[in-house]
């Protein structure tokens, strides 16, 4: 049905009726793939449609990540006067929460009185994909306090967002509330374990729960890959890959990024050609600007610098901004300047607001001692107004993440925690131990 019929049978529809009468035809243009003229078309009237049309209007919306549709649905539903629901709300919730918009997905979850697991898990996990891993686990912590019980996709969010503090003890904890409360652990919680403890540089305990999970897909696969080859043991990792492959499991493009990123960490050249290629003529896979971006790390750390620009000036992904940082990375170890400069000036030209990046170019001209240059990368710095995000370190004590930065004083226990550092400097001294930490 085109989109002018359809406008047409509405507006005769929704003559002298408040509600939107052409729910039907909203739905034929969303299960044809049309989500735009369904919204233009709901947008065309002055009236509501059915809870139902709503939701998979939104639906569509969350699946095609066409966030802007989503909101114009909602403003929608607001300018009609409608009243959504608890699973409508939620609905939104989770548009908002899946676009990064969590300020406005929070006030919708204040909104729901009663709420099910549902606006939880939609809170927990935008919080998770937004690299929120403390607030994901305070959210956790309401969600228990509440009475709300956690199901698999909660435990799944929260042993992610354990991964991304590094938070070992916390996951154990939560693997133990998961087996107390009965939760069975499916692929995608098996996946999250396994990703869980390899990151909090728990190996042994990572590949105990791969052995014992009851289901596994090709997630839980690269999650065991990438973790042993995180830890440094990539001969390991490609003999993982093939009994992945003889026991039917097809790689997808992360599980090629965890093979080559092993393979750079080991400077196995031939290997990552070997897997790089079959990329493309085994499993029908185009490398992303990611896996060129790997393949230039990993000739550059081989010093095999002509042959990583080779392969820069003719992938399709020359303009991504990470194959350049890669070249930029690997020439300044082999201390090749022309390249360097090369490397810097394209890379700057995609990115000029990286900081890091320029301190590596600087740090580079210091090792030379080519002083003058280090001097114009630091005004060049200044003039852009860039500064480079301080480092930070973080400590778990009794379950609570504690973070600082370097030379923070702002703690306070700062005058104790200064006095236990001379104690123990002094020590060392006494120990001649210095010596062997400078």
């Amino acid at each position: 049905m085109r989109l002018p019929l359809c406008r047409h049978l509405a507006s005769h529809a929704c003559n002298g009726v408040k509600g939107f009468q052409s729910d039907e035809s909203l739905r034929s243009l969303c299960y044809s793939g049309r989500l735009l003229e369904a919204v233009e078309l709901l947008c065309s009237t002055g009236s509501h449609a059915e809870p139902q049309t709503y939701a998979l209007l939104l639906q569509e919306s969350i699946n095609w990540k066409a966030h802007m549709l989503g909101r114009r649905i909602h403003s929608q539903i607001v300018v009609t006067g409608f009243s959504p629901d608890e699973y409508l709300k939620t609905k939104l919730l989770m548009l908002y929460a899946k676009d990064g918009d969590l300020k406005s997905a929070h006030k919708l979850f204040d909104s729901i009185p009663k709420r099910s697991v549902f606006p939880w898990n939609a809170m927990i996990s935008g919080y998770v994909r937004k690299g929120l891993g403390e607030e994901t686990l305070d959210m956790f912590c309401l969600m228990r306090m509440s009475g709300q019980s956690p199901d698999q996709f909660t435990f799944a969010s929260v042993l992610r967002a354990c991964a991304q503090v590094a938070m070992l003890d916390y996951g154990k904890r939560i693997h133990g509330i998961m087996v107390k409360t009965l939760v069975k652990a499916n692929v995608i919680v098996s996946s999250a374990l396994v990703d869980m403890y390899f990151k909090c540089s728990s190996p042994e305990d990572g590949w105990r729960a791969f052995v014992f999970s009851e289901e596994r897909n090709i997630i839980t696969w690269t999650a065991l890959i990438s973790g042993c080859g995180h830890h440094g043991d990539a001969v390991e990792v490609l003999e993982l890959f093939q009994r992945m492959i003889d026991e039917g499991f097809r790689p997808n493009r992360i599980t090629f990024l965890a093979i080559l990123t092993a393979c750079s960490r080991r400077g196995l050249v031939d290997e990552g050609w070997k897997y790089f290629y079959s990329m493309s003529r085994e499993y029908n896979i185009r490398p992303k600007g990611e896996h060129y971006a790997a393949m230039v790390d990993l000739l550059g750390r081989s010093g095999k610098l002509d042959e990583a620009y080779k392969l820069v000036k003719t992938t399709a992904f020359e303009k991504h901004s990470v194959i350049w940082g890669a070249l930029l990375g690997a020439c300044r170890i082999h201390g090749d300047q022309k390249l360097v400069e090369l490397a810097a000036e394209r890379f700057f030209a995609l990115a000029p607001n990286n900081a890091g990046k320029y301190i590596v170019l600087s740090n580079f001209y210091a090792a030379l001692g080519m002083w003058n240059n280090v001097k114009d990368v630091r005004e060049m710095v200044k003039t852009l107004g860039l500064k480079k995000d301080p480092a930070w370190s973080s400590i778990e004590i009794q379950g609570k993440v504690h973070t600082f930065l370097a030379g923070d004083k702002y703690h306070d226990q700062i005058e104790y925690i200064e006095e236990t550092i001379k104690k123990l400097m002094c020590s060392l001294i006494e120990v001649d131990c210095i010596s062997s930490l400078i």
